[in-house]
C-alpha cells in the first residue's frame, strides 16, 4: 500500500530527529501528495513516485537514481544536485522547476514536460 503524506511527515520528523536526512529507497509512494515538503538529501532511489505530486517541494540533492516518476507532478520543485540517473519520468511535469546540477545519466527525457525548467 502506498505511504500518505502524514506518513511521510512522520518518517521526516524522525529523521530530522536523528540528525539525518529521509531514507526511504524503494517506497510505493504512488499518488502521494507530498507538495512543498522538504526532501532535501533524501534517498528516495527505487522509489515509486508514479502520479505523486511534488509541487514546489525541495528535492536538492535527493537521491532519487532508478525512481520511477512517471506522470508525477514536479511543478516549481528545487531538484539542483539531485540525483535522477535511471529515473523514468515519462509523462512527469517539471515546468519551472529547477534542476541546476541534477544527475540525468541514462534519463529519456523526451516525454518528459520540461517548460521553464532551469538547468544552468
Amino acid at each position: 500500500m502506498a505511504m500518505t503524506r502524514e506518513e511521510v511527515e512522520k518518517q521526516i520528523a524522525a529523521a530530522s530527529r536523528r540528525g539525518s536526512p529521509l531514507s526511504l529507497p524503494g517506497a510505493d509512494l504512488r499518488g502521494a501528495d507530498l507538495s512543498g515538503l522538504d526532501l532535501a538529501g533524501a534517498d528516495l532511489s527505487g522509489a515509486v513516485l508514479a502520479g505523486a505530486i511534488l509541487r514546489e517541494a525541495n528535492l536538492s540533492e535527493a537521491n532519487l537514481g532508478q525512481a520511477d516518476l512517471q506522470g508525477a507532478d514536479l511543478e516549481e520543485a528545487v531538484l539542483d544536485d539531485a540525483v535522477l540517473d535511471e529515473a523514468d519520468v515519462a509523462g512527469a511535469n517539471f515546468r519551472n522547476a529547477s534542476m541546476v546540477g541534477t544527475g540525468l545519466e541514462g534519463v529519456n527525457l523526451d516525454e518528459a514536460i520540461l517548460e521553464g525548467a532551469r538547468f544552468l
